[in-house]
């Protein structure tokens, strides 16, 4: 297994987002392993594995370079029963929940990884909407377990820290038109645009709900798509309601997965860690009414369609997107939730390859 979640001068403890956070903290970010197997163009994510309890939602795409603009599209992002729709409030807790919640910090406080800027840099992971006629450029990559390009990125592409930091570097690309996206992780280009470096790259059909390899990275650690599990501003400030399941990190992770994740990022083989694709809810009795009416949204998100762990990073760190008109004062309400108002939810057995 190689590390390619950041450069290799952070790889020492794990990954630190240059870009920081609603903090002005650098102690963010995340770090992946890669197996390193053949790739095909157009392989998927999403699944309908493990049970799901209650209603189903679907989301819809808006905006463009990194800010949403609440502007509702016919492309949803994935089916209503895909895995990041499902309501799982009734699903059962997993046998070992609480040991699971102490390795990741029964008493450490949550953290919004994304806000307005810091430094000059938007703080989390911004995206941009692509027209379907957007001329594709070629695209190589470190990791064969990759899909192959060209990829539709455009040349001044927001770049998770900015065009000139290191760390993640993510680009995410949605093509409405055609309903899909593309994602890539260690993105560098020294001609313009005309062509990109990264570490490893996915393209996702929004209208399946397939299933990358099995030991298949993504742009992401667990080989899940990242854009279906930020935080947007549209979302939590214009709708008021967050419809979909949420992104976080972890320090430690376990030698496995649970789809829809696909891949693992550890060689750690505790069972009390969590592998990739567990999912957390947040306990149905927690009360969020004394938070900011932005953490309330993300409250009753995480109350009724919860959080997969997508990465190593730092612990509780919950991913979204940055736009210039978040509160960051507001957000900062999240940090009085500790690893104590969650639990885990049982979505199915923890896989090993390799």
């Amino acid at each position: 297994m190689r590390k390619t979640g950041c450069i290799a001068v952070l790889l020492a403890w794990g990954c630190s987002d240059p870009s920081g956070d609603a903090d002005g903290d650098s102690s963010g970010g995340g770090s992946m392993t890669s197996a390193g197997s053949a790739s095909s163009a157009g392989s998927t994510a999403g699944s309908t594995a493990g049970s799901t309890a209650g209603s189903t939602a679907s989301t819809t795409m808006g905006g463009s370079s990194g800010e949403d603009t609440g502007v509702a599209g016919d492309c949803t992002i994935f089916p209503a029963d895909n895995p990041w729709n499902t309501d799982i409030s009734g699903l059962p807790v997993m046998a070992n929940s609480d040991a699971i919640i102490a390795s990741i910090g029964v008493d450490t406080g949550m953290h919004a990884d994304f806000g307005t800027e810091w430094e000059g840099a938007p703080i989390g992971i911004p995206w941009v909407e692509v027209p379907g006629d957007q001329p594709r450029v070629p695209v190589s990559f470190e990791y064969p377990d990759s899909d192959p390009g060209p990829y539709p990125i455009p040349p001044d592409a927001p770049i998770e820290g900015g065009p000139d930091a290191d760390g993640d570097r993510h680009i995410l690309a949605l093509d409405r038109d055609n309903c899909m996206l593309y994602e890539l992780f260690a993105a560098y280009t020294d001609d313009g645009g005309a062509s990109w470096q990264a570490g490893s790259g996915a393209i996702f059909d929004l209208r399946s709900n397939a299933l990358r390899p099995e030991g298949w990275t993504s742009a992401d650690a667990a080989g899940l798509p990242i854009f279906p599990g930020l935080v947007r501003y549209e979302e939590v400030v214009e709708q008021g309601a967050i419809h979909h399941a949420l992104r976080f990190t972890v320090e430690n992770s376990r030698r496995a997965y649970i789809h829809p994740a696909t891949h693992y990022a550890s060689e750690l083989t505790d069972e009390n860690l969590p592998p990739m694709g567990l999912r957390l809810r947040m306990k149905a009795d927690y009360d969020c009414s004394s938070y900011s009416q932005e953490v309330q949204v993300i409250c009753t998100a995480l109350k009724t369609y919860g959080m997969f762990v997508a990465d190593n990073g730092s612990n509780w760190y919950v991913s979204g997107a940055p736009n210039p008109m978040w509160n960051d004062e507001a957000l900062h309400d999240i940090d009085n939730i500790t690893g104590a108002a969650f639990e885990v939810v049982d979505t199915g057995e923890p896989i090993v390859t390799g």
